[in-house]
């Protein structure tokens, strides 16, 4: 329902007007407004108004009179209608070829006709076709309550409003993740995925391209692939957003012939009901993640005194502990690097990462569906904790097996993010949750320090790493790798000969002097002058199996950090 200038232009009161340019788009020109302006113009017109105008002011100034109307269309009004008889008497040449130009209506009536009974006539129309609009939308306003009232899931509510405005629409959480998948692809759930996490929706910005009209300032347009989408906020009582509604726009249609006053109420009051589903569920699904990552924490960190506590709570989660589980911690090595490449500083990290991490648990989620296996997860301290449920045979296997797929999934979503991960071994009892969190926590740490970032390291892999580490707690053994170990550190930084290397090489290809030689790219005798060096410095021999059995033991622990902070970890 929609006032056009051919409306108008059939009134009685308008019969003696007459349309000078743009005849063929009165049918397509929306009123919304009308007023009276004289020059200047600057902000006082809108999109979608009707402009009366003596022109006071330009008569015998054509160029007066042609910026006054070149300022009337970049206001995107639908038309001005110009008295004829007082202070111009004809639309000159030069003004109506601007308005062909632009295919502009400009419309004369005679002087006789009073402006306020032509205001009064189209205002009369306005105001009845917004009260309709408005007793519409009301009655989608009530029906909305009812289904926040009858606990209606979102996908009902999703595709009632979808056929309200007639077209599609996505309702997400504030960090762009989709709350309701029932009626979209999977294909079109991923590629929503990857707009999200390339910072391209939801938008951030603080103000509307749709400024022109006061009714559409909540809008913000987004032009993604040729698509058109509206955003709307979905508020919370303070103001922030706890969510969004995105409109989907058919293809060919703007914003503009789209955004019908009916359609904007609509969207209102479904941005109000969806505040209203997503605060009771937030609500429900906060106490719910909270309680479950607190067991999940509490349950590796050991705070239960008894099987029995631990086995009352997780029923209580719906989790099954008498399963046998293997833990595995994750820890995502570079999301802020990620996110200062990808994301300007309106944005928010905190935001940016929770969206990452749901999208991490997803995943971890799904590959433990597709294994049909029992998962228990928590995000806690930068760190993934999963107990994994895995079968009494080949339980190694079944946990590298998980993780492939896991990566392989992430592989596509999130090519650039960097994961290391560390395996647990499979304990016994309730208490062998803690032991098994332990060793993940050891294996990862080692992984890391030995392999770099990126790194997958099981606990029964650290045999050795494990056994230099128990030795560097001995404060003798510390004092003996350090004076063994140091006048080699302290040669390398002051003449950047990474003597360190070439005995780890060294040490590597078994005192083979070619061999080593060739790995590091050195000449034979540049290699060799080396090697005399680390034995003066030292003050022992590298051909000596007990010298050469202590350099490499104090290294490999120098190299594990000689440090406490593993441990502690551990």
């Amino acid at each position: 329902m929609r006032l056009t200038i051919e409306d108008v232009l059939n009134y009685e009161i308008m019969q003696n007007a007459r349309i000078i340019t743009g005849r063929a788009a009165a049918n397509e020109r929306t009123i919304q407004w009308i007023s009276v302006i004289e020059m200047p113009v600057e902000n006082f017109v809108r999109k979608n108004e009707v402009v009366l105008t003596t022109g006071i002011g330009c008569s015998n100034n054509v160029d007066g009179f042609k910026k006054f109307v070149q300022d009337i269309i970049d206001s995107e009004a639908s038309a001005l209608m110009v008295a004829l008889g007082r202070y111009i008497f004809d639309i000159p040449k030069e003004v109506i070829e601007l308005a062909e130009l632009h295919k502009f209506m400009i419309i004369s009536i005679p002087w006789e006709i009073r402006f306020a009974s032509i205001i009064e006539e189209v205002m009369k129309e306005i105001n009845d076709i917004q009260y309709k609009e408005r007793e519409k939308s009301e009655k989608v306003q009530q029906e909305l309550l009812k289904l926040i009232l009858k606990e209606t899931d979102l996908n009902h509510i999703s595709n009632f409003i979808q056929k309200q405005i007639g077209c599609s629409i996505i309702i997400t959480d504030r960090s762009g993740l989709i709350q309701e998948n029932g009626s979209h692809s999977v294909n079109f759930i991923e590629k929503w995925k990857n707009y999200v996490l390339r910072g391209i929706l939801p938008s951030r910005k603080d103000t509307s391209e749709l400024t022109r009209d006061p009714m559409f300032q909540k809008f913000q347009m987004i032009e993604v692939e040729n698509q058109t989408i509206l955003q709307l906020p979905v508020l919370q009582v303070l103001g922030d957003p706890q969510g969004y509604l995105f409109v989907i726009l058919p293809s060919g249609t703007s914003a503009d012939e789209f955004l019908s006053q009916y359609r904007v109420n609509v969207l209102e009051h479904s941005a109000t009901t969806i505040a209203l589903w997503l605060s009771r569920k937030n609500a429900i699904e906060e106490t719910k993640m909270r309680l479950r990552s607190d067991f999940v924490l509490e349950l590796a960190k050991g705070g239960f005194v008894s099987c029995e506590q631990a086995n009352t709570r997780a029923k209580l989660l719906g989790y099954n502990i008498k399963l046998p589980f293997v833990c595995i911690l994750g820890f995502p090595e570079n999301l802020k690097v990620l996110f200062r490449k990808q994301h300007q500083e309106d944005h928010s990290f905190e935001q940016w990462l929770d969206s990452m991490i749901l999208y991490i648990e997803e995943e971890i989620f799904y590959a433990a569906q597709s294994t049909k296996r029992e998962v228990m997860m928590t995000y806690q301290g930068e760190q993934l904790l999963i107990f994994l449920e895995i079968p009494s045979e080949n339980k190694m296997e079944n946990a590298i097996n998980f993780l492939n797929l896991v990566e392989r999934r992430l592989g596509n979503l999130l090519p650039e993010v960097v994961l290391s991960w560390g395996i647990g071994n499979y304990n016994e009892g309730f208490k062998g949750f803690t032991d098994s969190y332990q060793n993940a926590n050891v294996a990862l740490n080692i992984g890391r320090r030995k392999k770099g970032a990126g790194c997958r390291m099981m606990y029964e892999d650290t045999r050795v790493e494990r056994v230099l580490l128990t030795l560097a707690q001995n404060e003798e053994m510390k004092e003996v790798i350090m004076s063994t170990i140091e006048p080699l550190i302290q040669y390398d930084d002051q003449r950047n000969m990474d003597l360190i290397d070439t005995l780890s090489a060294y040490n590597q290809f078994k005192g083979n002097v070619s061999q080593t030689a060739r790995s590091l790219n050195l000449h034979r005798q540049s290699l060799l002058y080396r090697l005399r060096k680390i034995e003066s410095l030292t003050g022992l021999s590298v051909i000596e199996p007990d010298d050469l059995f202590l350099l490499d033991l104090s290294i490999k622990t120098w190299k594990m950090g000689v440090s406490d902070k593993i441990t502690e970890e551990g």
